[in-house]
């Protein structure tokens, strides 16, 4: 049976639940054998590029309308689209054009730029490859008359009409299509199992779907048999193992023998929220304990309290004891915001903003804990300061820059920072992520220039407000994870991603490779809107826990959640994967054998 991929927008909804910026991109679904699965929770996968103007660096929002995709001829696919302004009216940039991209595998994508085709605002489009001109055939409509233009190769953007005008032809979509909610269906096109598979590992969350254990294990203690761990398997490929807990009632290790026995999959239970009124959630583990501490929005940002746990468990019913507040320094008047714990050269820091007042006065600081302190005892901590450039100077001017958000870590014998950074007069530029490597005998100092790294230039990321900020660095092997979050703090605040690869400078933007569609968002889980602002914490264990904030209800109070991070069969982090999707409730229990000898 063939695999069809069906291209499609969607109409616009509630500006909290579905804005036009996320309804004009590109969504995606798989057609195999009559099944029609929207793929990333019926969410857009490409969107538009905002455009940049060249003298201050401000961006305009753009969206996309009636996609369509074809086979280029060297391989791999193009995409053309209409693009619009951020609200999905016509740009008056791209009149009489097509905004044209490339893919490999539908999941990253290149914009090449604007194809000119006529005089009039296109409305539809269609492409292809005529293997015997040697060029590509665009069909396209207007409000008025359809055309057809040739595109001698897809790095040329230069056209030629065509006057013959064949009929474009006419999309045929199966009743099961139809039920997509929302959808403007505007191309369908058959595509290799390949890269149906990918898509659908990439962006349908993992769930599990087998659990296996020896059938047959020899113990002489219990230590022994719990260190034999379950192996959970997941529709990706994917795997992880699960600790067991058995019920040994019936074992006596003392006398030789085979002893069967059941057990269950342990699994960490984090209802959310795990802290209402709790925002930039971050858990670290220094010495043997774990310590929390988040944004405090139930008094106004005024105050930041830290908890401490054995487990990161423990952490949720912990008490909280009072860390920082916005009377103690001069200076240090309010908007405590964004805390994390970072370890430097063997010290404990926390990095946090904060303003003498108000808000066009934020700036990162950053509180160090004295050598043998404990992080539990205010007194241990230094006073805080501001982070300044490697000349001493500001970072930013204050009442016109602010400075948030502020994370750091270590990569390849150096320490680095990234934060967000938004200027606001003589313009608001929106916040903006930037990057410098930062001097870790002297945290508070930066150690180079600082450089942008990300603009908010996509839909999902400049949603109600231009920003890009929270960044934080999940290191895994030979490559960086760094998420960040955008649009504004409320139901669209999502989560999106950068990588990079060991061995590459990561002062140089074009290193970082930039995923087009957010990670995280309102339609990953159910009840849990405007997820973002992520922190990485891995437990004893060896597993790698998010901390995030969400609202439990499109206008709840931004809360903490904790969830368990998986990764997909590509070794990539899976952050929308529920303990249901986790460890499937009918597989939870396993049973095995046990030899004493």
């Amino acid at each position: 049976m063939k695999t069809e991929l069906i291209i499609y927008t969607r109409e616009p909804m509630d500006t909290d639940i579905y804005d036009a910026k996320l309804a004009y991109s590109m969504h995606l679904a798989l057609m195999r054998d009559g099944v029609c699965v929207p793929l990333n929770h019926n969410s857009g996968v490409f969107f538009a590029k905002a455009t940049e103007d060249p003298t201050d660096g401000s961006i305009t929002p753009k969206s996309l309308k009636s996609p369509y995709a074809f086979k280029l001829a060297q391989g791999g696919y193009g995409v053309l689209a209409v693009r619009t302004e951020g609200d999905g009216s016509v740009d008056p940039e791209s009149k009489g054009c097509a905004l044209l991209a490339v893919t490999e595998d539908f999941l990253q994508y290149k914009e090449i730029g604007l194809v000119r085709l006529c005089d009039d605002y296109v409305t539809e489009l269609a492409c292809s490859y005529c293997q015997q001109g040697n060029a590509y055939k665009i069909s396209y409509k207007t409000e008025s008359y359809s055309g057809v233009c040739k595109l001698a190769g897809i790095d040329s953007l230069e056209t030629t009409p065509v006057t013959s005008c064949p009929a474009q032809e006419e999309i045929t979509v199966s009743e099961c299509a139809k039920d997509i909610e929302g959808a403007h269906v505007s191309c369908v096109i058959e595509i290799p199992d390949g890269i149906a598979d990918k898509l659908e590992k990439k962006l349908v969350t993992p769930r599990n779907i087998e659990v296996r254990f020896p059938e047959e294990v020899t113990a002489s203690n219990e230590a022994e048999l719990s260190s034999v761990r379950a192996t959970a398997i997941y529709s990706d490929g994917s795997t992880d193992d699960k600790k067991v807990i058995w019920n040994l009632s019936g074992v006596d290790f003392g006398t030789p023998g085979r002893y069967e026995v059941t057990g269950q999959l342990a699994q960490e239970h984090y209802e959310f929220p795990v802290a209402v009124n709790r925002a930039d959630p971050c858990v670290a583990k220094w010495g043997d304990k774990f310590y929390f501490i988040a944004t405090n929005d139930a008094d106004g940002n005024h105050t930041l309290y830290i908890r401490c746990a054995d487990t990161i468990e423990g952490l949720v019913d912990a008490p909280e004891v009072l860390l920082l507040d916005s009377e103690t320094y001069e200076g240090i008047g309010g908007l405590l915001w964004a805390p994390e714990f970072h370890e430097i050269n063997g010290r404990l820091y926390i990095f946090h903003g904060a303003t003498p007042g108000e808000f066009f006065r934020e700036e990162s600081h950053l509180m160090v804990l004295r050598e043998g302190g404990d992080p539990m005892q205010r007194s241990d901590w230094s006073r805080t300061k501001r982070v300044t450039k490697r000349d001493g100077s500001d970072l930013c001017e204050a009442g016109k820059v602010i400075t948030l958000d502020m994370t750091c870590f270590p990569w390849e014998g150096d320490y680095y920072v990234v934060w967000s950074q938004r200027q606001f007069v003589p313009k608001d530029l929106g916040a903006w992520l930037y990057i410098a490597k930062l001097d870790p005998s002297d945290p508070w100092k930066l150690l180079t220039d600082p450089v942008v790294l990300s603009k908010p230039d996509y839909g999902w990321a400049n949603n109600h407000v231009l920003v890009d900020e929270g960044p934080f660095a999940l290191i895994r092997g030979d490559k960086i994870y760094l998420t960040f979050s955008s649009a504004l703090v409320d139901s669209t605040y999502c989560v999106g991603m950068f990588t990079i690869e060991k061995g590459k400078n990561l002062l140089d933007p074009s290193n970082w490779v930039k995923l087009n569609y957010p990670l995280l968002t309102s339609r990953s889980v159910e009840g849990e809107f405007g997820p973002g602002h992520n922190a990485y914490v891995t437990d004893d264990d060896g597993k790698v826990w998010n901390t995030y904030h969400a609202r439990p209800g499109v206008k709840g109070p931004r809360s903490s959640g904790i969830r368990r991070v998986h990764f997909d069969i590509y070794g990539e982090p899976v952050l929308d994967m529920t303990e249901e999707l986790d460890i499937n409730p009918a597989l939870k229990t396993v049973k095995t054998t046990i030899v004493v000898k």
